[in-house]
C-alpha cells in the first residue's frame, strides 16, 4: 500500500486467505455480489479483475507500505504492524497455537532514535548514511556469544571499517510458546562506521554484505557447521530488520523498540510465515535483508545446487578477488534466501 501522507488512513492488507475467507479490514478482489453470484455477474470465484482462481493457494502473507513523499514517521510503522496483523490467517501454526512459524517487519534505519539510544551507551554515531546498523541472533551460551562479537570485532576492523560499538536490544518474551523460548536467541544489535576513503553507499553496502559473509563463514566452519544460534539478521547503512519466530500480533509485544515513538521510516515491509519445505526457526522467519516472499515452490534443492555450480564461474569487477570470500552463498539446512 502507497500512503500519500503520514496522517492518512490505517493501512489494511490486501491479502486473501487460501480457504476464500475474508477478515475484517480486508480488501476482497471481488464484489460481495460476485462472490454470491448474481444477475450479469460472474460466479463465485471466477476470474475477475486480478483475481484467478488458478492461482489460488496457500502462502506466506507479504505486506508493504511506503510514503510517497518519502516522509518518516511511526505512524508508518503502526500501518505496517497493523498490516502484519491482518496476516494472521497467512501464517501457519504447530500443535502449540501460539508457536508461530516466523514474522517480522523491515524498515529504514531510525537515525533519530538509533542516534539517541548509542549516545546512552556512550557510542557517537556519525549522520545517517555514514554508519550501519546490524542485528544479530546471537547464541544462548555467554562463552559461545562472547566468541562470536569478537569475530565481528575482528572482521570488521581488518576490512578496514569502524567498529563502534554493541547495544542489547530490549525484548519481552512473556507472550512466547515455551517451545520458541528453548531457542530464543539474543539479541544484539552492532554500528558499524563508514571509512572516509569509500566513494559512496553502495561501496559501503559491498563492504558490508562482504563482512557478513566473512563472518557468517568463519563461525560456521569453527563450529564445523553446527548451528549455535548465530545469524545475521540484517546488516546495512539503509535498512533494518525485526523478526523471530513468531505469529504476525507477537512482533510488535516482543520488540520493545517497535513502540517508541522515535522509531520512524518512510517505508516497511512485513511478513507472516506459512513454512513449506523448510522447518520453522527464528533465523528462517522473514523479511531477510532485502527479500520477502511466499514460498520457495519446492526449488530450494534446485537453486542450492546451481549457486554451488556457478560459484566457479562467478566473476565481478566490484568485488575482484574477494568475490571468493563469499562462498558459500547458503548453507545445507537453511533456506535458499536465508
Amino acid at each position: 500500500m502507497l500512503r500519500g501522507n503520514p496522517q492518512g488512513a490505517a493501512a489494511v492488507s490486501a491479502t486473501r486467505s487460501g480457504h476464500g475467507k475474508f477478515n475484517e479490514g480486508m480488501w476482497p478482489m471481488t464484489s460481495p455480489q460476485e462472490q454470491s453470484g448474481g444477475a450479469g455477474r460472474a460466479p463465485a470465484w471466477q476470474p475477475s479483475g486480478l483475481y484467478d482462481p488458478r492461482r489460488e493457494h496457500d502462502a506466506c502473507g507479504v505486506g508493504f507500505i511506503a510514503d510517497l513523499r518519502g516522509g518518516t514517521s511511526h505512524r508508518l510503522i503502526e500501518d505496517a504492524l497493523s498490516i502484519l496483523e491482518n496476516l494472521e490467517h497467512r501464517g501457519a501454526v504447530g500443535a502449540d497455537p501460539i508457536a508461530g512459524d516466523g514474522a517480522g517487519i523491515l524498515m529504514q534505519i531510525p537515525h533519530v532514535f538509533m542516534q539517541e539510544e548509542a549516545a546512552r551507551l556512550g557510542i557517537k554515531l556519525p549522520k545517517a548514511g555514514q554508519y550501519a546498523v546490524g542485528h544479530i541472533f546471537m547464541p544462548q551460551d555467554a562463552r559461545l556469544r562472547d566468541h562470536c562479537e569478537k569475530v565481528w570485532m575482528r572482521i570488521i576492523r581488518e576490512q578496514g571499517l569502524q567498529f563502534l560499538g554493541w547495544r542489547s536490544v530490549p525484548v519481552a518474551n512473556a507472550g512466547l510458546s515455551e517451545m520458541v523460548k528453548a531457542t530464543e536467541p539474543v539479541h544484539r544489535q552492532l554500528f558499524v562506521g563508514r571509512s572516509k576513503e569509500m566513494k559512496d553507499q553502495q561501496e559501503f553496502e559491498r563492504r558490508l554484505y562482504l563482512i557478513r559473509k566473512v563472518v557468517s563463514n568463519a563461525i560456521y566452519y569453527a563450529y564445523k557447521g553446527r548451528d549455535i544460534g548465530h545469524y545475521s539478521v540484517s546488516l546495512s547503512s539503509r535498512t533494518l530488520v525485526y523478526k523471530g519466530m513468531f505469529l504476525s500480533y507477537q512482533v510488535k509485544g516482543y520488540y520493545a523498540d517497535l513502540s517508541d515513538p522515535r522509531l520512524a521510516s518512510a517505508m516497511a515491509l512485513v511478513h507472516q510465515r506459512f513454512s513449506t519445505n523448510t522447518f520453522p526457526s527464528w533465523k528462517l522467519a522473514h523479511p531477510y535483508r532485502m527479500v520477502a516472499h511466499n514460498g520457495e515452490i519446492n526449488t530450494l534443492r534446485g537453486n542450492n545446487n546451481w549457486m554451488a555450480a556457478r560459484q566457479a564461474s562467478v566473476k565481478s569487477p566490484l568485488f575482484g578477488g574477494d568475490i571468493n570470500k563469499l562462498w558459500p552463498i547458503s548453507y545445507e539446512g537453511q533456506s535458499d534466501t536465508a
